[in-house]
Order: structure tokens, then C-alpha cells, then sequence
């Protein structure tokens, strides 16, 4: 069997069996961070399961790198049956992306789009539903949007959950983070000069106005079921924590660590992964 085929195939498989079993992990719940901070972590969390199974996907390529192409020995068909499930997960999730990507709106209040150039759209009608005050809060909220790519952050973190489909921690972690995303663009927009009573007027002028549902698309409106506490939240003074910037140092310090552990599971898998593909493969071979 050719080399990559394999690999390719390992990799769905072993791959795709580790991200099952994070998927399924609950995760912390806790609340008493600042919002733009808890939102960073949160979105670390989203993405823990993905990095674990691509440091199985590191160890594989260690292992092919050793091999001779194509590889000796025979391979069971069974190891292609067993990568189905693996395959139709992935291929949901590819799917499910390109529809949010084409299936349009049929309606906008006000809102950040465009997953490569964010831009903010406003339906002319807004208006009449929003005054100036709640109308410049909106637009400072959607700009925080626009300066963080979150329509772009939404959709990658919508291929993510559906990827550890069909496990709800996973959909949970989701729908909490979109949550907290909402709550950090609040405090943003609050703490460039914004008042929380303004925004929650353009939130409930625009929840008023929006019909439909969007894919790809950072709204005011974020999350109905969330909508009582969050304008509780608004009507409340600013706290000051919410004033501190959101953790930057942990974009590079995770990222520094997670590429050196996928260089040294490169490495383990090139000097002692043989054995254990032999023995997952024979064990296929049994079967």
C-alpha cells in the first residue's frame, strides 16, 4: 500500500479517534474573569480537542517518515470501514461550512460580515427603529467585531465544534464562547466611551428588526436565550476589570508550545512508532 495512503488513512482514524474522546471532555465553567478575558480562554478551549488529535497526526508523520514507499505487508480492508464514521464527521463538517458561507441572510439589522474583509452592513430601516445614541452604540460595537475578524473566528469555531460532532459538551463550549464573545465587544465598545443604556437599546432595536439567521456573521443581537442578563450587564456600571485588555501573551505562548510539541511527537514517532503501527495493522489483519 502507497505510503501516504496510509498515513492518510492513520491519521483519519487514530486522529479522529482522540478528537471523539476530548470532544466528549466537559470542560470548567466559571464565570469570574473579566469577559474579554474568559472569552480567550474560552476560545482556547474550543480548540484543545483539534490540537491533541494533530499531535497524533505529528506522531504519524514521524512514523512515514521511516518508511519505505510503498509499505511492506498486507493492510485489511477492515481499516478502511473503520475510518468511515471518521470520514462522514469530517465531510458534515466541510459541508455544513460551505452552506453557512453561501446561505445568505434574509434580512439584516446591523451586523459584521465577510470572512476574509470584515465589513459592517446596515439595513437602511434601522433607522427608524434606533435612535442616534443607540445607532452610533451599535456601529462602535460592530467595529469591535470588524477589529477582531470574528465573523472569520465564528466560522472556524463552527468547523471545530462539528468536527467533535455528535458530542453537546463540545456544541456547549460553543454556544458559551459565542456568549462571552458578545460580552467582550460590549465591554470593548463600553470602555472606548460607549453608554451600556445606549447599547442596550441597539440591542433590543435591532432584535426587533432581525429576521433569520446567520452563518458567518458577528450580530448585536448575539444570543436570544442570553439576552436578559446581557442587558442587565449593560444597564449595569462598567466594572473595572472589564477596562483590561484581553490576554495577548497566550496567542504566542500556546502556539510556541503546541509547535514544539508537534515537532517532538515527529520525533517519537520517527524513532518508536514503527511498533505500534505494526501492531495496530496486525491487529487489523486478525480482524
Amino acid at each position: 500500500m502507497e505510503r501516504e495512503s496510509l498515513l492518510a488513512t492513520l491519521i483519519v482514524i487514530l486522529g479522529g479517534l482522540v478528537l471523539q474522546l476530548f470532544a466528549a471532555w466537559p470542560g470548567v465553567r466559571s464565570n469570574d474573569s473579566p469577559s474579554r478575558r474568559l472569552e480567550v480562554l474560552r476560545w482556547f478551549a474550543l480548540w484543545w480537542p483539534l490540537a491533541t488529535a494533530l499531535t497524533v497526526a505529528a506522531w504519524l508523520c514521524g512514523w512515514a517518515l521511516s518508511q519505505p514507499d510503498p509499505v511492506p505487508g498486507h493492510v485489511s480492508g477492515l481499516i478502511f470501514v473503520v475510518a468511515s464514521p471518521f470520514l462522514f464527521v469530517g465531510g458534515r463538517a466541510a459541508l455544513r461550512a460551505v452552506w453557512s458561507l453561501c446561505n445568505s441572510p434574509r434580512s439584516l439589522g446591523i451586523a459584521t460580515v465577510g470572512i476574509l474583509k470584515p465589513r459592517i452592513v446596515v439595513a437602511p430601516e434601522l433607522e427608524r427603529v434606533l435612535d442616534a445614541r443607540a445607532m452610533r452604540a451599535a456601529l462602535a460595537h460592530e467595529c469591535t467585531h470588524v477589529l477582531h475578524r470574528d465573523p472569520l473566528r465564528i466560522w472556524l469555531a463552527q468547523i471545530v465544534t462539528d468536527l467533535q460532532w455528535p458530542w453537546g459538551p463540545a456544541q456547549r463550549r460553543f454556544t458559551d464562547w459565542l456568549a462571552l464573545l458578545e460580552l467582550a465587544r460590549d465591554d470593548e465598545a463600553r470602555s472606548g466611551g460607549i453608554d451600556g443604556a445606549d447599547l442596550a437599546a441597539a440591542v433590543l432595536g435591532s432584535l426587533r428588526f432581525q429576521v433569520g439567521r446567520l452563518g458567518a456573521a458577528a450580530t448585536l443581537i448575539g444570543r436570544p436565550d442570553a439576552l436578559p442578563g446581557r442587558i442587565a450587564r449593560l444597564l449595569e456600571p462598567l466594572p473595572a476589570s472589564a477596562a483590561l485588555p484581553a490576554i495577548e501573551t497566550p496567542y504566542v505562548v500556546l502556539t510556541g508550545a503546541l509547535l514544539l510539541v508537534w515537532v517532538c511527537a515527529i520525533g517519537l514517532g520517527l524513532v518508536c512508532g514503527q511498533p505500534l503501527i505494526e501492531a495496530l495493522l496486525t491487529i487489523g489483519c486478525r480482524v
